[in-house]
């Protein structure tokens, strides 16, 4: 029985890329009846068997299994979210890149920050002290995060970017009007994904990508082009989960004085402690006790 991938899930159509076949030869699929009594849906992403069919498609009839799965974009399989964020237009944005990584961490992905659109940074947004790239760039490689710093008009971090997406089902993610469409386009001419300009009233571009795709890459990888959040919620995360999806906070709370500490105002607490001596960012903190404050918020809501 052959096996493929799903690259495109479109009004009941799933789009099967066979197995060892040419760039862009896919096959239309419908799925089983059976997945629907089981409760089961194929996701883009997912490593399917299916039959073909005399009218030159086919049915996909078993999804093998997944390594990961995510619920928002609807992706089987990718172990690698890239988060594009622009240092301009829109302003680089720490709580909405923190609430990203907590949602990958939780997830169970790779995190690659990409920080977009350098070339818009002129020497006024640097000053000899400080080079807030720089210092954003150092805040996250410190807690263990990978950071690229990019520009589609100077095609900065355009290869390097690349080269990690190489043999990956890779996640494209981040605010609307950061140039997630732009960087895809850098890296494989010839793809022309529509691009929208940013709306400077609201901060934030027009959405320009209508549903999940898998973008075939020459080097062995695919990139699922997502739509832009600006908003995410944390309804799938459990409060007691939240501080382990803060990396650098992990070992300090194997430490804490209780067991299960929310690192809010318990005594002994190894997170405040570290806080105080500037091994942890007060922003990722400041940000851990907004998501709490929201998560609790919910929580009443529902």
């Amino acid at each position: 029985m052959p096996e493929g991938l799903i690259v495109k899930a479109l009004s009941g159509y799933y789009y099967v890329k066979p197995e060892g076949s040419a760039p862009g030869e896919v096959i239309q699929c419908r799925g089983r009846g059976i997945f629907k009594k089981k409760g089961l849906t194929p996701l883009v992403g997912d490593q399917v068997i299916y039959t073909p069919t005399e009218n030159g498609e086919g049915t996909v009839d078993e999804i093998l299994p997944r390594a990961t799965e995510l619920v928002r974009p609807p992706i089987a399989n990718a172990r690698l979210a890239v988060l594009l964020f622009s240092l301009k237009e829109p302003d680089l944005n720490l709580s909405l890149l923190d609430k990203f990584l907590v949602h990958i961490e939780h997830a169970g992905l790779r995190a690659l920050i990409c920080l977009t659109k350098e070339d818009l940074l002129g020497e006024a947004d640097k000053t000899e002290e400080a080079d807030p790239t720089e210092q954003v760039k150092q805040l996250y490689e410190e807690i263990g995060y990978d950071v690229i710093v990019t520009s589609s008009v100077s095609g900065l971090g355009t290869d390097e970017v690349r080269s990690r997406l190489a043999g990956e089902i890779s996640v494209f993610s981040g605010q609307s009007g950061v140039g997630k469409s732009t960087l895809l386009n850098a890296m494989l001419p010839g793809l022309s994904l529509e691009t929208s300009e940013i709306s400077l009233k609201l901060g934030r571009g027009r959405h320009t990508t209508r549903h999940v795709e898998l973008i075939e890459l020459d080097n062995g990888g695919y990139v699922a082009d997502t739509p832009g959040f600006s908003q995410l919620d944390f309804l799938e995360l459990g409060v007691e989960e939240l501080s382990s999806c803060f990396r650098e906070f992990r070992e300090l709370a194997d430490d804490c004085k209780f067991r299960g500490c929310s690192h809010l105002h318990e005594p002994g607490c190894r997170v405040r402690e570290a806080l105080e001596r500037g091994e942890v960012a007060s922003s990722r903190y400041e940000h851990y006790v907004q998501f709490q404050q929201e998560m609790k918020d919910k929580k009443r809501r529902y």
